[in-house]
């Protein structure tokens, strides 16, 4: 992200605001199963917990039922991966193992990202009502505020759910009349492996 959160930071963990992981966890009816890119500060505290920059959470199993993401929203140059490839697991990871997927990003409707693995194939977005979401730093509150608008993207089943619970954190947009439409200029929806968008 560009206000600091970024993979390869070695002075700061960036962590989502309790009251987003509460209300994820009550979606979840209490238990996240997988975090994959978690931290040692993290309040998530899921099932199982892929720690970055130590574990790369975008090359490990996402084949598990409830899947909490807030990924780093800048590029990690090391590995070459930026936000678009955790999208792309988001999406993949509901349309290969039927997962319920939640993630915390930054609004950029007019990405190429968003036109592959957002519109078109997740269920709903709660653009959040936050001017400015701020994250923990190291674990604690008193962050700086995030220099753009974030979202939380739902890929699933359970849009009634999402809607009732997160409507009051934001404007929620049911999305699935655009499921499987072109969106921008894209011909159609990639369906590549996660080797070739990690290349």
């Amino acid at each position: 992200m560009s206000a600091g959160r970024t993979v390869n930071s070695s002075s700061q963990h960036w962590g989502t605001p309790k009251k987003y992981v509460d209300v994820i966890r009550r979606f979840f009816d209490g238990a996240i199963d997988l975090d994959p890119c978690s931290n040692q500060y993290s309040i998530v505290n899921a099932n199982l917990e892929y720690h970055l920059p130590y574990q790369d959470g975008l090359r490990e199993s996402w084949n598990y039922s409830r899947i909490f993401v807030n990924p780093p929203y800048g590029a990690d140059r090391e590995r070459g991966t930026t936000i678009k490839h955790w999208l792309y697991r988001c999406a993949d990871a509901h349309w290969r193992y039927s997962s319920e997927v939640v993630a915390l990003v930054p609004v950029a409707t007019n990405t190429r990202h968003w036109k592959q693995y957002v519109w078109g194939r997740a269920t709903a977005i709660a653009f959040l009502y936050d001017t400015r979401l701020k994250f923990l730093v190291n674990g604690n509150d008193g962050g700086k505020g995030a220099p753009m608008s974030c979202a939380i993207v739902y890929w699933g089943k359970q849009y009634r759910k999402f809607h009732d619970l997160f409507i009051q954190y934001g404007a929620v947009v049911d999305i699935r009349n655009l499921h499987q439409q072109s969106i921008g200029p894209l011909k159609e929806i990639p369906q590549l492996s996660l080797m070739e968008q990690l290349s």
